[in-house]
């Protein structure tokens, strides 16, 4: 991206500074100008109004009658009541075909997610009901479809476990499991509701791509437990553990019926998704065969009996739709610490991929998703959803794809979603007894194998190799250690890439290109040439008291450099240090410190400096410091052509 100078120049991303030939004469005869004074106040309201309110909410607002100002008040809260009124016929269709299909495709997954969470399959059902109304109520995006995810859910089953043995205390889990939830909505609906959605960007796109495989990766080792009928499994997550496990029931032996039941509807599974990716118009075929597993295998398994002969089943899945939970949260006590721990990163972990997954449907069909709207429906959903028997709910990216894929319209595919798995709560429960803890295990496999993004990791590779580094940290970190130290891992490399390019800008030598007044970074153009007896440094970040002395010491090192060279080559003396501040685009007092430092270090070299193209807040901020005082006003220039024009007349003529 280029961003065009007030002096015709452009600045792409830092790399060139450009003074255009065409506008030589125009701008000759202009000097650097100083910005209205602002006050305190004035400061401090744009600040805030950039930070919290960057995309001017209450613009729409101005000059309303009361009337008007409750109802944008109310669309606001509920978005439904805007895209609602001009809502179709013709768009339901494409909701309710899209609806089917997920729904289709939700309940064999609720209730695999379920387990995967240590928690009773019945859940699983209840958290596709209840927080898919919610959100096609508050949500922007028109295709996100809301329920368990494989990621959260063993994110979720992992934290929880480490606190209350899920099956020797199997209540007091479930109360845990919804206190953790109700903080999860609260940490969502908080983040939203004070406009603080940038605290997620500091989990990068590399470190999410190594979080989802490295728990793509424990989620697949996990299910060997229902996949290969062992009865004793470790309460672990970290592959090592997992393998150990399965390695030490290998001796006594595997029930051959559940393997056979596990790899051959697996085999299915991954084929119906293989002609799915080749032929998007058959994504239906991929849709509604785990559903096919499911009814299948349950029917094999009743006919045979093969449950009497070791294969592990649901069993009872209970019936009816969800009943309150409000009481069952932990309001006091141990838990309540605990649950609220639990649920603060489980809400970040599922905030991340909804928006991640919102944001990318949202590109798809070209319109955009209010990221502060999407966390407060979000996390209002996940607060209703802990008072009427629901675990962490998210984006899922399978079932998002094939509502896309469906053709969906709106958020009302939730919608009917929800009303399937309601009826499929009040009728057809009963009908899961027999099915298989194998085919949730192929089809939990099956859902998980997209989450590795091999493509997308080595795009990383190539494109940087820091990024890529959090990449692998986040992945090993859940694979050999746990979910919750992969994502430690993710949020530590991450915020260091921050902290290393905040404290070490990057700063660059400029020559001039031959024949141009284009002055640009020596080792991206080999072909520019350094002015005689001038330096030209560019500093490429705003320069603030965590990296002042860097760039002091840098453009110094810059200097000696230079000074050896000029010796070694017999060169003429350097009488001039032009540093081009374009790309600087803002600065503190330690930065102002630093140049004063920089400037006295040059005197003693017998050195003038000078600036060029400082922009409106680093030109008012040093003449409130008075710098422009101490280096005068003749050293501050709109170009660094300028410059050169002025105190190297005649190396510019040869341009």
């Amino acid at each position: 991206m280029s961003r065009t100078m007030s002096d015709g120049s452009e600045d792409f991303n830092g790399n060139i500074s450009r003074t255009g030939s065409h506008r030589q004469t125009d701008h000759h005869g202009y000097k650097v100008r100083f910005p209205p004074a602002k006050g305190l106040f004035t400061e401090l309201a744009e600040g805030v109004k950039e930070t919290f309110f960057a995309n001017d909410p209450l613009r729409e607002y101005k000059d309303q009658p009361r009337s008007k100002k409750l109802w944008l008040s109310l669309a606001h809260l509920f978005p439904v009541l805007d895209w609602a009124r001009s809502y179709t016929f013709g768009m339901f269709k494409g909701d309710f075909v899209a609806g089917l299909t997920i729904a289709s495709l939700c309940i064999p997954q609720d209730i695999g997610y379920a387990k995967l969470a240590f928690l009773p399959a019945h859940v699983g059902l209840y958290s596709s009901f209840v927080p898919p109304l919610i959100y096609a109520a508050m949500g922007t995006s028109r295709d996100i479809a809301i329920g368990p995810a494989a990621v959260l859910s063993l994110l979720l089953g992992t934290l929880l476990q480490e606190e209350i043995d899920p099956v020797k205390n199997p209540y007091e889990y479930s109360r845990l499991a919804f206190t953790a939830t109700f903080f999860a909505g609260v940490t969502q609906a908080m983040l939203g509701f004070f406009r603080l959605g940038f605290i997620i960007e500091f989990l990068s796109h590399a470190a999410i791509v190594g979080f989802m495989a490295g728990a793509a990766i424990t989620i697949g080792l996990q299910q060997l437990k229902g996949f290969l009928g062992i009865a004793k499994f470790t309460k672990k997550s970290d592959i090592i553990s997992v393998m150990e496990s399965v390695w030490g029931n290998v001796h006594h032996g595997c029930n051959w019926q559940t393997i056979l039941i596990g790899a051959s509807f697996l085999a299915f599974l991954l084929t119906t998704k293989y002609i799915a990716k080749k032929n998007k118009k058959l994504f239906w075929v991929s849709a509604i065969a785990p559903l096919i597993s499911v009814i299948i295998s349950t029917f094999c398994v009743f006919i045979t009996r093969a449950d009497k002969q070791g294969v592990a089943i649901v069993k009872d899945i209970k019936q009816g739709i969800n009943p309150p939970s409000f009481h069952l949260i932990y309001w006091t006590g141990p838990y309540l610490v605990k649950g609220f721990r639990i649920g603060v990163v489980a809400g970040m972990v599922g905030l991340t991929e909804a928006i991640a997954i919102g944001r990318t449907f949202a590109a798809l069909k070209d319109y955009q998703i209010d990221g502060n709207k999407e966390m407060l429906a979000l996390g209002t959903m996940n607060i209703v959803g802990s008072m009427t028997s629901c675990y962490v709910g998210t984006g899922s990216m399978s079932r998002s794809a094939v509502n896309y894929m469906a053709g969906c319209k709106t958020a009302i595919s939730n919608v009917v979603m929800a009303i399937v798995v309601m009826l499929t709560l009040l009728l057809v429960t009963p009908l899961f007894k027999y099915t298989p803890n194998a085919i949730l295990a192929s089809i939990i496999i099956n859902a998980v194998v997209s989450l590795v993004d091999y493509e997308t990791a080595y795009l990383i590779w190539k494109v940087d190799k820091m990024d890529f580094m959090a990449l692998l940290g986040a992945f090993f970190g859940v694979v050999f250690a746990s979910v919750e130290y992969g994502l430690l891992i993710a949020v530590a490399i991450s915020l260091g890439k921050i902290l290393l390019q905040v404290t070490r800008p990057r700063t660059a030598l400029l020559g001039n290109l031959p024949r141009t007044t284009i002055y640009t970074n020596v080792e991206q153009y080999p072909e520019a040439t350094k002015v005689p007896g001038v330096m030209i440094v560019r500093v490429d970040s705003a320069i603030y008291f965590t990296n002042s002395n860097y760039v002091k010491e840098r453009i110094l090192r810059w200097l000696r450099d230079e000074e050896e060279q000029q010796q070694e080559q017999k060169l003429s003396k350097t009488e001039f240090l032009i540093v081009e501040l374009s790309p600087v685009t803002d600065i503190d007092t330690s930065g102002i410190h630093a140049l004063e430092e920089l400037l006295k270090a040059l005197e003693k070299r017998k050195i003038q400096l000078i600036l060029a193209n400082p922009g409106p807040a680093v030109i008012q901020k040093l003449r409130s410091a008075k710098f422009t005082e101490l280096i005068g006003d003749d050293k501050i220039f709109l170009s660094v052509d300028d410059a050169v024009k002025k105190f190297a007349p005649k190396s510019a003529l040869n341009v």
